[in-house]
């Protein structure tokens, strides 16, 4: 692997964004791009500021819609530099985590509602050099991820239910935030992903996310850079930088 291909600059960036404190992350997510043209949307994202380029993969079983597998994610790791957090919304995550991992992934987070026991995942996760994610539901206890804090580097904390771009913001699922931040202190990733905008935002950041996935939010606006900074902005109203 050449030190100048995009999987070895991703790379370097995602070892910064580990190091980074005090610092809100903007990840768009392709599931509001427009699907004929990834490669220019994500170079788009990549030129308007973003950090991740968030990547839904959902099976048809575990969620109700069917949207992409690892060779999309392999063609995205091709046009971007951006750290790749896939998220894997499938009923058998175990089967599949490797081929996501092959492709490009830099996080792979799949749901705790999926597996009876993550942890053997999230090993398999982080021995092949990737950031290991746990996602939780709107429906599903905090508690459930609570045994396997120390064997992930970032926790999904889904402010939508799983499945659909598009839903409304659910304020009464960020206790949820809460409840982790005060338990993990200021420095763990928490993301939120699902109806974040620039009127959600203050309540998220507020609550202790500090990884934003934003779908229509920027994907959904012709000027990309000024949805980001518009996201920023509210980070900034916070007194985060």
């Amino acid at each position: 692997m050449s030190a100048d291909d995009p999987s070895a600059r991703a790379r370097r960036r995602l070892d910064e964004i580990r190091n980074a404190r005090d610092r809100v992350l903007v990840a768009p997510s392709i599931l509001s791009a427009d699907f004929a043209r990834l490669g220019e949307e994500s170079s788009e994202a990549a030129a308007a500021g973003a950090d991740l380029l968030h990547v839904d993969c959902m099976d048809g079983h575990f969620v109700p819609n069917l949207t992409i597998g690892p060779c999309v994610v392999q063609s995205l790791r091709r046009a971007t530099d951006l750290p790749l957090d896939v998220h894997l919304m499938i009923s058998d995550p175990g089967r599949y985590a490797d081929a996501f991992l092959d492709a490009g992934a830099d996080l792979l987070s799949f749901h705790v509602e999926a597996v009876r026991d993550p942890g053997p995942i999230l090993e398999r996760i982080r021995a092949r050099g990737a950031v290991p994610v746990l996602a939780v539901s709107p429906d599903t206890p905090i508690d459930r991820v609570h045994d396997h804090l120390d064997q992930v580097g970032m926790i999904l904390v889904m402010t939508v239910h799983p499945g659909f771009a598009g839903q409304s913001f659910m304020e009464e699922v960020l206790p949820k935030v809460r409840s982790l931040r005060d338990r993990l202190g200021p420095d763990f990733l928490i993301e939120v992903d699902g109806g974040i905008g620039p009127k959600t935002v203050r309540a998220a950041l507020d609550a202790g996310a500090n990884v934003l996935v934003a779908g229509s939010a920027v994907f959904g606006k012709r000027d990309r850079a000024a949805a980001i900074r518009e996201l920023r902005t509210a980070t900034i109203s916070q007194g985060v930088k």
